[in-house]
């Protein structure tokens, strides 16, 4: 479904929602860009520390016997910590092509643009499409062993059944020998968790509240942003982090596009994310149950975040 079949669903369900896949559009990614550069958002630079200290062990696990392989990048973004990975591995005389995938075209361009000049060695071959569907065309166009980054814990938004429906299709869309690196925030103190969702400087509240102003362009809706507030959550039992957008009136959205109502009362909430913290069983669980061998865990020094490899045995 596209942008108006998934509002008009979110919107018109008992507890309304909206999918987090809609907060990138243009202002949404710049407004992402800047908040993994906050110094709430520990998540960036844990990953980043990760890449930077143990590029060399990441490649010598993958250990593919110096064969040209295909690194491949679910929703690269801008590949601001990408980069000193790719950095590394060239570094480590590793023979490959950078493959991004991501749903944003202008992303794509500006991270291609950027890398021409920063790493100008580097083959880049961007793919904008949705995941699985971009890595059946590398599939078939290349026998290449892959690697495939998905990291940032971008898993942390999917819901326990939507891991298992991710990993499992991911599973049937990999060649033996084919290995994932995944980003994973961990379980911790729950004060550092609710400050990078939560920061002082207001971005993440711009960046929850430009969903509305998307819907408010691209379906012609009526949304007043003054009248919702960001709220976050974090559930230090369960690990999920949850932002919501709290109406603080009682209140009747127009969606012209849709011909669509939808009234709300005082204190009602649309939820916008989820953001899981994981433990390192679990981690280790989902990768079983889906039928891969995890290989290794790459910590960064306090222990905050995870980037776990795994193998299609």
């Amino acid at each position: 479904m596209g942008l108006a079949e998934d509002v008009a669903q979110g919107l018109t369900s008992k507890t309304k929602y909206i999918l987090s896949r809609y907060f990138y559009d243009a202002r949404g990614d710049q407004l992402f860009q800047e908040i993994m550069k906050m110094p709430e958002y520990y998540l960036t630079n844990c990953e980043y520390e990760i890449f930077s200290t143990k590029g060399a062990d990441i490649l010598k696990a993958f250990s593919n016997e110096s064969k040209p392989f295909d690194l491949v990048e679910f929703g690269a973004g801008d590949g601001t910590k990408t980069r000193i990975l790719l950095k590394r591995l060239l570094e480590n005389q590793a023979n490959f092509r950078y493959i991004p995938i991501d749903i944003s075209g202008d992303v794509l361009e500006n991270l291609k643009a950027d890398l021409s000049k920063e790493i100008p060695e580097l083959e880049v071959r961007p793919e904008n499409a949705e995941y699985f569907n971009a890595l059946e065309k590398i599939r078939s166009e290349s026998d290449r062993p892959k690697l495939i980054l998905f990291i940032g814990s971008s898993i942390g938004n999917f819901r326990e059944e939507v891991i298992k429906k991710f990993l499992d299709e991911l599973f049937e869309k990999m060649n033996t020998g084919d290995q994932i690196l995944i980003g994973y925030d961990l379980m911790k103190d729950p004060n550092v968790i609710l400050r990078a969702y939560n920061d002082s400087s207001g971005i993440t509240r711009a960046f929850n509240l430009n969903v509305l102003k998307r819907i408010n362009r691209e379906l012609h809706a009526d949304f007043n942003l003054e009248a919702f507030e960001h709220y976050p959550f974090y559930d230090p039992e369960s690990g999920n982090a949850k932002s919501y957008l709290v109406s603080l009136k009682r209140q009747t959205v127009f969606l012209k596009s849709l011909e669509l109502k939808v009234d709300f009362e005082v204190g009602e909430v649309i939820h916008t994310e989820i953001s899981r913290k994981f433990k390192v069983a679990d981690i280790e669980r989902y990768f079983s149950n889906s039928g891969f061998q995890t290989v290794e865990h790459f910590y960064d020094c306090k222990h905050y975040f995870v980037d776990t490899l795994a193998k299609k045995p």
